[in-house]
């Protein structure tokens, strides 16, 4: 396992970039261990909704966490709001930053992560083989 920091600049897509840098860096695996930051736009999937949520404004990026494949990213996070108020849920494409985002990625050379459909959850989901 080798370790990644990195810090996403102000206008960046959260996502795209963690997907792009993964093919950058070459390996097939990876885990978000932590991310802090904040958002201009936040895109939230909340649970048991098929479409994202768009959120705009000034949010505190709490939280961020999950898995990064060739397939895509798996990501879930917590905002605030200017009020202190405290939302979550699947991370999509169209998370803005709003000033930083500091990530810490694992990256797992020695696996390769694909996301398959799975009959008991009706939708893709992780499959993890040696590389």
């Amino acid at each position: 396992m080798r370790y990644l920091p990195i810090r996403l600049h102000p206008n960046q897509d959260l996502r795209l970039a963690l997907e792009a840098l993964l093919a950058q860096e070459q390996v097939r695996a990876a885990f978000v261990v932590s991310g802090i930051g904040s958002l201009s736009t936040a895109m939230i999937r909340f649970a048991g909704m098929s479409d994202p949520t768009p959120l705009h404004g000034d949010f505190e990026l709490l939280t961020l966490a999950g898995s990064l494949s060739p397939d895509g990213a798996h990501l879930h996070m917590t905002i605030s709001d200017a009020q202190g108020q405290v939302t979550g849920g699947h991370a999509a494409p169209g998370c803005i930053i709003r000033t930083t985002a500091e990530i810490l990625l694992a990256l797992l050379p020695d696996h390769g992560f694909t996301r398959e459909p799975d009959a008991a959850s009706g939708c893709k989901e992780l499959v993890i083989r040696p590389a």
